[in-house]
């Protein structure tokens, strides 16, 4: 985007993609204080872990297996028989062991490791190397872990300081920090990170809504899959054919409502030989099969299933809309150099 977008929105929308948005507010002082993201997160991580380690760090099972003098766990009859072992008074063993050495512990100390030499400020850097030595010592000891594994470490609901160092973990691997190849200018968005924080900004405004809509009975759904209404195919065409998935879908039972949102991370308006501004086409394509493919006549509120494609926008807004075959399809831009109040009200404002 032209116009590098302010660090407390890129950090606001961290906090609601995060679904960490009690978080807001509480670290403003860190917020203005840091000169770029890269800085930010390590301040904040650092602070975060710091309060972990005064409260001792979680701990998790992990499966071992031993060569032991005693029974643990359970007997590897295998193992015991084809070294055998039991001839010299030892067993093979597989058991859960209480560590501390877990995924999203090892996660925090490889952020920690990163961030200590991408920070450009000394103070912090050297406060990142000396918290991850701290994680070493108590036992931290194994690799990054994969996104696999870190799927099966399952944070409870009421670890809430967990949850907050894993996001921020997360985010310093998911290219938002760059690496030194990529580079980074105070608070603007590289080129190189636009995937990713597009998925941010879909992320931040699905969880934004759910906030805002569940109470007035509204169901919302992200990354929600739609089928084509085949009446006949070839053998081969399964395999080829893409499938249709929706940024946000939005339901309301009682009114029996339906919007189909879709966000895109990237300027509203292109422009062609003949205009200067114009909306985008393939974009438009795209909404109007996501609600003729839906279409049926036993299902009524199918036929009038609104859509609307959503943008972010430095300066100005957007707010137009057109009804095509009884579909009102909206083009609405979210001005995200806005101060966090105003982004939070635009928000409020979109159904």
């Amino acid at each position: 985007m032209a116009t590098a977008i302010p660090l407390r929105n890129v950090w606001l929308l961290f906090l609601y993609a995060a679904d960490l948005v009690q978080f807001k507010g509480r670290f403003d002082h860190q917020v203005e204080a840091a000169r770029d993201l890269p800085e930010l997160v390590a301040r904040l991580l650092g602070q975060v872990v710091e309060e972990r380690l005064r409260r001792n760090l979680s701990r998790g099972y992990r499966p071992k297996v031993a060569t032991l003098s005693r029974v643990r766990g359970r007997i590897d009859m295998l193992e015991t028989t084809a070294r055998q072992l039991m001839d010299r008074g030892r067993i093979a063993c597989r058991f859960e062991e209480h560590t501390m050495d877990t995924a999203r512990n090892r996660l925090v100390r490889a952020a920690l490791e990163r961030l200590a030499s991408r920070v450009s400020d000394e103070l912090v850097a050297h406060r990142c190397r000396q918290l991850a030595g701290d994680f070493t010592r108590l036992g931290v000891v194994g690799a990054r872990p994969s996104w696999a594994e870190l799927a099966n470490d399952q944070i409870g609901r009421n670890e809430t300081a967990d949850r907050f160092m894993v996001a921020l973990s997360r985010m310093v691997f998911d290219t938002i920090i760059p690496t030194e190849e990529a580079g980074f200018v105070s608070g603007a968005l590289p080129d190189s990170t636009e995937h990713l924080v597009r998925r941010l900004f879909e992320r931040a405004i699905g969880n934004a809504l759910r906030l805002e809509l569940q109470p007035q009975g509204w169901n919302v759904t992200q990354g929600k899959r739609l089928a084509w209404q085949i009446e006949a195919a070839s053998p081969g065409i399964a395999a080829i054919l893409p499938g249709m998935q929706t940024d946000i879908d939005l339901r309301h039972p009682a009114t029996g409502r339906r919007i189909v949102i879709d966000t895109k991370f990237t300027a509203i308006f292109a422009a062609s030989a003949y205009r200067d501004q114009i909306l985008k086409s393939n974009y438009i394509y795209q909404l109007y099969a996501y609600l003729r493919s839906q279409e049926r006549l036993d299902d009524p509120a199918s036929l009038t299933t609104s859509g609307m494609l959503l943008h972010p926008q430095t300066g100005g807004s957007i707010d137009e809309l057109v009804i095509i075959q009884g579909h009102q399809m909206q083009f609405k831009t979210i001005d995200l150099s806005s101060d966090p109040v105003q982004f939070e009200q635009s928000v409020r404002r979109l159904i």
